[in-house]
């Protein structure tokens, strides 16, 4: 159905509906004069039909305004550390707990052999058991030194998302980028958007010089609405962004710290500004952010790295009308 014709629909119905009350009895009428011999006709009709319909019309009316309330997709990135090596079941089902309230969930760092496949697998079925049901893609392990290779993964719910078509690697720039990234379309009340679910390689090794072939993907992609998301190893303030900014990309997070440390130093936890996502401010507008310090909940920074080294990040977009 268009997206007028959502719009219109249930006003249509509503209308037709207080129309059926308002001026069901005037049908029992012969001239002014009220026709005896059908009045219990018409209260009858009243109550078995034009109240049944209107209180469906009704119910359709709000849900409208309901679904126009909720009309954002709540997305998470995050980078869950050797996902599918080293996650025990408590910690496994505390992710899913973590997750449960998103309609999207982009990882990174799922391990390249078939233990990653299965966490994600694990995950899905673990998301399943908390109210929504669950679907997921996850990547072929990417194409760099065996060393570094791993997978990326997709979770989202189905009752909310749709995926469109195939998702894939980019292998256009395998050999630019270590871990190339991993793409997928979704479709949310038939507004469609494409996830680029990336993990750069360490600080060390210069992440920008991946990260500058980011600015060729709108040109590449200009049918798709692009959201890059994940672990850049990069704070959004590098130069290596301003072509994407150009281009009016806008970074989610400002400053915003998001690996941990060792240990925490008079309170401060997080060590470097490295996860984030990037939106086409054109396209998108940000309802909503959080960051997920999901450390809190354990006595230790030792214990909380049980789950990973990275916190999550979540984020509401709406579409800008």
């Amino acid at each position: 159905m268009p997206a007028k014709a959502q719009i219109i629909m249930p006003f249509r119905a509503f209308a037709v509906g207080l129309s059926a009350i308002s001026f069901a009895p005037l049908r029992c009428t012969k001239g002014y004069r009220l026709n005896p011999s059908c009045g219990r006709a018409v209260q009858t009709r009243f109550t078995f039909k034009s109240k049944l319909y209107f209180m469906k019309s009704l119910l359709l009316f709000f849900l409208f305004l309901m679904q126009l309330a909720s009309s954002q997709v709540k997305i998470t990135t995050w980078n869950l550390e050797n996902f599918g090596k080293s996650k025990s079941d408590s910690v496994m089902v505390y992710i899913a707990n973590k997750l449960k309230d998103t309609d999207i969930v982009a990882l990174q760092e799922v391990v390249a052999g078939y233990g990653g496949a299965q966490a994600v697998a694990k995950l899905d079925a673990l998301l399943d058991q908390t109210g929504s049901k669950w679907d997921y893609v996850v990547s072929e392990p990417t194409t760099g030194s065996s060393y570094k290779t791993e997978r990326y993964a997709f979770l989202w719910k189905i009752a909310r998302v749709r995926l469109v078509g195939k998702s894939w690697l980019e292998k256009k720039y395998a050999v630019e980028m270590d871990r190339e990234p991993f793409l997928a379309t979704f479709t949310y009340l038939q507004n469609e958007f494409t996830l680029v679910n990336f993990h750069a390689i360490t600080k060390s090794k210069q992440p920008e010089r991946e990260i500058k072939y980011f600015k060729l993907f709108p040109e590449e992609y200009p049918d798709l609405n692009l959201v890059f998301l994940g672990d850049f190893n990069c704070p959004q303030s590098h130069s290596v962004f301003t072509p994407l900014r150009k281009l009016g990309f806008d970074s989610v997070f400002k400053n915003q710290k998001t690996s941990l440390k060792k240990s925490c130093e008079n309170g401060v936890c997080l060590a470097s500004e490295f996860d984030n996502v990037w939106f086409d401010a054109s396209v998108f507008k940000v309802v909503k952010k959080k960051v997920d310090l999901f450390y809190e909940d354990f006595e230790s920074l030792d214990a909380a790295a049980s789950v990973s080294d990275h916190i999550p990040l979540v984020v509401e977009l709406d579409w800008v009308r």
